[in-house]
């Protein structure tokens, strides 16, 4: 899809959209180069909502004004990464997503904030550098001590021992065995070494040392020590 093309298909999706989801959002602008992290090139910003306050002594849509940015190039950089990307899908879900920003800036609300730290994180994970042990609970908890964040899944374990763990983890209606090595970290993320059901990334059991109260989130364990190791997995009998 060119620029011309995008920039026609994404106004057509802003126009589909009811205008009371789009109060006090002046607009939709797209820009024609892409948008990066500015510590990680490779790591793409497909869209911003940009919000400004204005003083008044009444809320509401008439004292936050915000506008919805596409970044073409951003859209054009992971299409050519992924043979499967859609569009006008990813227009109409980066659209949505932007004003749902705009929605909780009204709302005083800031779950879409602590969802897009928790993908940061776990791209720092990925890669290899040092992250917030605890940021998955920023993320969409799908059940008890299990949260999800984008494609991965991470499942909460709490424990007092540093030493070697037999675990049965109960996931989509099968029991697995799992053998979690002894670890002196604090925090030890187990990656299952298979593809398990409904999960496209990577299951992780997080093993964490409770020594003490647990901190808060993106406080308590910053600077404690993390590991990661791959687990091999098999069905518990």
């Amino acid at each position: 899809m060119n620029y011309l093309e995008f920039e026609k298909s994404a106004q057509e999706v802003w126009q589909q959209i009811p205008p009371q989801f789009k109060a006090g959002v002046d607009g939709l602008m797209v820009e024609q180069d892409a948008h990066t992290h500015p510590d990680h090139d490779e790591f793409f910003t497909m869209g911003e909502c940009i919000t400004e306050t204005y003083p008044s002594e009444y809320g509401g849509p008439d004292t936050i004004r915000s506008a919805v940015v596409l970044y073409y190039g951003s859209f054009r950089a992971i299409a050519l990464e992924d043979g499967d990307f859609d569009w006008r899908d990813q227009i109409h879900e980066t659209i949505l997503h932007e004003l749902q920003h705009h929605l909780e800036h009204l709302a005083s609300e800031d779950t879409l904030e602590d969802f897009d730290y928790a993908v940061e994180e776990n791209f720092r994970r990925l890669e290899g550098e040092a992250f917030d042990p605890l940021f998955y609970r920023a993320g969409e908890q799908v059940a008890e001590d299990t949260y999800r964040v984008d494609e991965d899944v991470f499942v909460e374990l709490r424990t007092r021992s540093k030493d070697a763990l037999d675990y049965v983890l109960n996931w989509s209606g099968e029991r697995y065995q799992l053998a979690i090595p002894k670890s002196e970290a604090d925090v030890l993320y187990a990656v299952l070494a298979e593809e398990m059901n409904g999960v496209t990334g990577d299951l992780c059991v997080v093993r964490i040392r409770q020594r003490s109260t647990l901190g808060t989130l993106r406080a308590g364990f910053k600077g404690q020590s993390v590991e990661e190791v791959l687990v091999p997995v098999q069905t518990h009998r």
